[in-house]
């Protein structure tokens, strides 16, 4: 859990904070009252472990901001309330380093200081490439993402971004200087557009240069914004967290049409729609494919002893179980209580199923305490089809169930 120091004098606004972050699983709020408060709150806890700080600009023992200077002397990034608006000292504050200055004009204001909070808690797992030719942008364009807490790798030109993109594979976020040797930014937004591994991939284009037909040209390439320098960083900030959670938001609703919404795993339909493909790539390799249809035995006695709550929450724990043991799989929910599992074979998938059969028998299940056991048909292969292979392995988990149940049949 991550500390967020809050100081307020407002016992309203304290209130209203302390609820809003109470609501994360990841925020834990420590509140103050005043400016002495918060002093002896920092000076008496490690400093490390707060995440963040909200504070309010004008405090009864510190009127004039006081407040945010000894907050950020402890490298703790920091949003800034305040009652009223200056144009001039939100320009000083956020040149300080303030992530960002706002005004309690409406309860919006408050869940937007929190979604602040929120975003540099995601942004924690989000790697951003720049490509800048200029050392002096590319080292500014670098600042302004770590200091919303971004990973952040850099490039000299597009050929050295292309590279780095096949490389990292985590990278979801692009920052591209149009004019660059060897490859420009715009060619290089085409030449990403052209594969679908990068359809995800956030990009927006720089340029201190051309008019804008320019930066019609990006977006019209498939870049996802364009900013025109030089530019204002509370302006770079927006225009990189609305893109982001633009994409995020489209990523959701694909995710919530590809998976079963109780136990997290794809669901039939991805699995016959998409599952082909990594099928094929995996019974291409040196150690095949494999395919595992798996049927909780005597479940339908929990729905019966039990009621469905606790059959849904149990299938929710196995869903997690299998999303552990078998991470690099397609795991999809086929039915009911009946699971596939399709991932790269050989000696991998044989001790993958023995450690998932394994965690099976060490765990109960539920706050009902309910052991499980499993019937498991295998089928590894180098050629033959997603659904010739499923139908085999359904065959050989019928069998394991004649059989006595709690066993894997592999042929």
């Amino acid at each position: 859990m991550n500390k967020v120091l809050v100081v307020e004098d407002s016992p309203v606004v304290l209130k209203v904070l302390k609820h809003l972050l109470s609501q994360s699983d990841f925020f834990v709020p420590v509140l103050c009252a005043s400016y002495e408060e918060a002093k002896q709150v920092l000076n008496e806890q490690d400093k490390a472990s707060f995440f963040a700080a909200i504070v309010d600009l004008n405090l009864p023992d510190a009127e004039d901001g006081e407040i945010v200077d000894f907050v950020l002397s402890f490298s703790i990034p920091c949003v800034v309330l305040t009652a009223t608006y200056n144009d001039a000292l939100r320009l000083e504050l956020l040149n300080k380093g303030v992530l960002d200055y706002i005004t309690k004009d409406s309860r919006y204001s408050f869940e937007h200081v929190v979604g602040v909070v929120e975003r540099l808690k995601k942004n924690q797992s989000v790697t951003a490439l720049v490509a800048e030719d200029s050392s002096t942008s590319r080292l500014f364009i670098k600042a302004l993402l770590e200091q919303y807490q971004f990973n952040v790798i850099t490039v000299e030109n597009g050929q050295e971004a292309l590279s780095m993109l096949e490389s990292e594979p985590n990278i979801r976020l692009l920052i591209t200087d149009h004019n660059m040797p060897l490859i420009n930014g715009y060619d290089l937004v085409s030449m990403l557009r052209q594969s679908a591994r990068f359809q995800d991939l956030v990009i927006i284009g720089l340029s201190a240069e051309g008019d804008n037909a320019l930066s019609a040209r990006f977006i019209k390439m498939g870049a996802n914004d364009f900013i025109k320098k030089p530019f204002y960083h509370e302006e770079f900030h927006c225009r990189v967290i609305q893109n982001l959670e633009s994409q995020e938001m489209l990523e959701t609703i694909r995710n919530m049409d590809a998976l079963d919404a109780l136990t997290q795993l794809k669901n039939r339909r991805y699995l016959f729609d998409e599952g082909q493909a990594y099928f094929d790539k995996q019974a291409s390799s040196s150690t095949g494919v494999g395919l595992a249809m798996m049927d909780l035995d005597a479940f339908r006695q929990v729905n019966d002893i039990y009621g469905f709550m606790v059959g849904d929450a149990l299938l929710k724990e196995i869903g997690g179980l299998i999303l552990s043991c078998f991470p690099e799989a397609l795991s999809a929910r086929f039915s009911g209580e009946e699971f596939c599992i399709v991932a790269p074979g050989g000696v991998q998938f044989d001790d993958q199923l023995k450690g998932f059969i394994a965690s099976l028998k060490e765990t109960v299940f539920t706050e009902a305490k309910i052991p499980m056991t499993c019937s498991i048909g295998v089928v590894q292969t180098h050629d033959a089809g997603l659904e010739e292979a499923i139908k085999v392995a359904d065959a050989r988990l019928y069998e394991a169930k004649s059989r006595g149940r709690d066993q894997i049949v592999t042929g």
